[in-house]
């Protein structure tokens, strides 16, 4: 049986995870870094070719020479979301070598990735050490993956890479288009997506990177997010990927009223709070209230005649606009959520392509996080201590991924619009099933019914005060939604097996995840 131990948020967690020592939460901003940051082998230029071509004939072949063995760690990234085609290929390639035993790290898994979960049964895959969307997150919640898997922030991957906390042996870079180089880039090309920051760290710290496009161009290919002399090979496929799919059902504008409603009053919030002001920033989540608070947002910046500094990204039509319109200087992009963020990233000079380094990596020297002035994210739970879950429901399944989520957290108000309840089971709960946000870093939760403030956050407080907005205590929010639906949640049926950590953004263990059962 797995050893748990308390953590500072009162948690239990393991100490041991896949057979590697593993630190529990201190605290936020508590746990300091010793060390130096890993590196990748020193390569020579002459073991490439002369000419720069590092084609590959196919990837069973590419594998073959990265030296693909039982017990491998592959790193894969997901800007193309649900329409990426080159993960499951890999992992088939690597089932018909005999391989076995292999670590998955992506940035995300989508329901696109179902199909490895055969290759998980088989044995192909041990486990997958990265946020895990839909199915892939319901058989971990099963108990049925081998291995503990470990859920991540997209800085906290980039964090336990930079860190040698986790060893990428071969990275696999799906590249809208790309030369015989390696150099790669992912605004265009018949499956642009945007940008590809979160192969980043792949390409700078695993052993071996191959680059997978289905629109190879003559070297130079300009720009380049991903550098060539970083590559090691070059994979033509017929198609990597569905661009349109990288809309999916979390990105689209909501259209129930309900909804509606919490995106306007998150909007009068920031406002009335006083952050809304020329030179401001913000960040919204890619959910259908979010999107649509950047519409209500956008309506109070033009009636004012308010500018942005800078906005950030997950990019869509709605920032595009914005940045088109003038009413922002730079969309500091970090994932490009839509078509039209993919054309943007190609034609203005304000919308500039980012990583997670730059953005979310709590072991750097800084980041952009801590610059938003208003970070608006949704979140599945939130409990009367502003704690907030996102990757598993009250029922303790597994079904979504962290994603940026935990790194905006750093932003200078952070405000989560959710609804009181969904299909009937609330949404705000005495304690959280999973915690991956501390209160201490959520500073307002807007319902339908009513927004309550942090206490801690005496400033904002001051500021509304007279305010027309529905202030509410959180614990009052919670009550009258219990009496509308029959009570509390039932408690979920969970085993004693934990079948997943959570990271908190600085590699210690925040919480995890116990087998449901039945």
């Amino acid at each position: 049986m797995t050893k748990l131990v308390e953590n500072a948020a009162g948690r239990l967690v393991p100490v041991e995870i896949n057979g590697t020592p593993a630190v529990p939460y201190q605290g936020v901003g508590r746990y300091r870094p010793q060390g130096r940051k890993a590196a990748p082998p020193i390569r020579s230029c002459a073991d490439y070719p002369a000419d720069g071509d590092k084609t590959a004939p196919d990837l069973k072949t590419a594998l073959q020479r990265a030296g693909l063995r039982d017990g491998m760690t592959i790193g894969s990234h997901h800007h193309l979301r649900n329409g990426d085609l080159v993960a499951n290929q890999v992992f088939r390639a690597a089932a018909a070598l005999g391989v076995r035993d292999l670590r998955w790290v992506p940035s995300a898994a989508f329901p696109c990735h179902a199909p490895l979960i055969e290759l998980l049964e088989n044995g192909v895959i041990h486990h997958i050490e990265g946020s895990m969307n839909g199915p892939l997150g319901d058989y971990c919640s099963q108990g049925r993956m081998r291995g503990m898997g470990v859920l991540r922030s997209h800085g906290g991957r980039w964090q336990a890479i930079q860190d040698g906390e986790v060893h990428i042996d071969i990275a696999v870079i799906a590249a809208p288009t790309a030369d015989p180089f390696g150099n790669a880039t992912g605004d265009r090309g018949p499956a642009a997506c945007g940008l590809l920051g979160f192969a980043l760290a792949d390409s700078l710290y695993a052993d071996h990177v191959i680059v997978v496009t289905d629109n190879l161009v003559p070297f130079p290919c300009i720009p380049w997010q991903i550098q060539g002399n970083n590559v090691d090979q070059v994979v033509v496929m017929d198609r990597i990927g569905d661009a349109t799919k990288i809309v999916s059902g979390t990105t689209e504008i909501t259209k129930s009223p309900d909804r509606l409603l919490i995106a306007e009053l998150t909007a009068r919030f920031c406002d009335e709070a006083g952050i809304v002001r020329d030179g401001f920033s913000f960040q919204a989540g890619a959910g259908g209230t979010a999107l649509s608070f950047a519409l209500f947002l956008r309506d109070i910046m033009r009636e004012r005649r308010i500018k942005a500094r800078f906005v950030r990204g997950g990019s869509t039509q709605y920032l595009v606009d914005m940045l088109e319109e003038g009413l922002t200087d730079y969309i500091l992009d970090g994932q490009t959520f839509d078509l039209a963020g993919v054309r943007s990233m190609r034609e203005n000079p304000g919308h500039v392509n980012t990583s997670p380094f730059t953005s979310y990596n709590w072991h750097g020297k800084g980041n952009f996080a801590s610059l938003l002035d208003a970070v608006v994210l949704g979140a599945t739970e939130v409990d009367v201590g502003f704690n907030a879950n996102v990757v598993t429901h009250s029922d303790g399944r597994l079904l979504h991924g962290i994603g940026g989520w935990m790194n905006c957290l750093a932003g200078r108000c952070t405000i989560l619009p959710v609804p009181s309840f969904r299909d009937r089971i609330p949404v705000l709960v005495d304690r959280v099933t999973t915690l991956c946000g501390p209160g201490e870093l959520i500073d307002v939760v807007v319902t339908e019914r009513g927004i309550a403030v942090n206490p801690q956050r005496r400033d904002l407080l001051e500021k509304l005060r007279g305010s027309s907005l529905p202030l509410r205590g959180i614990r009052d929010l919670k009550a009258e939604v219990e009496e509308i639906v029959g009570g509390p949640p039932a408690p979920p049926a969970l085993g004693e097996k934990v079948v997943a950590a959570v990271k908190w953004v600085d590699g210690t263990v925040i919480d995890c995840i116990r087998e449901v059962r039945g």
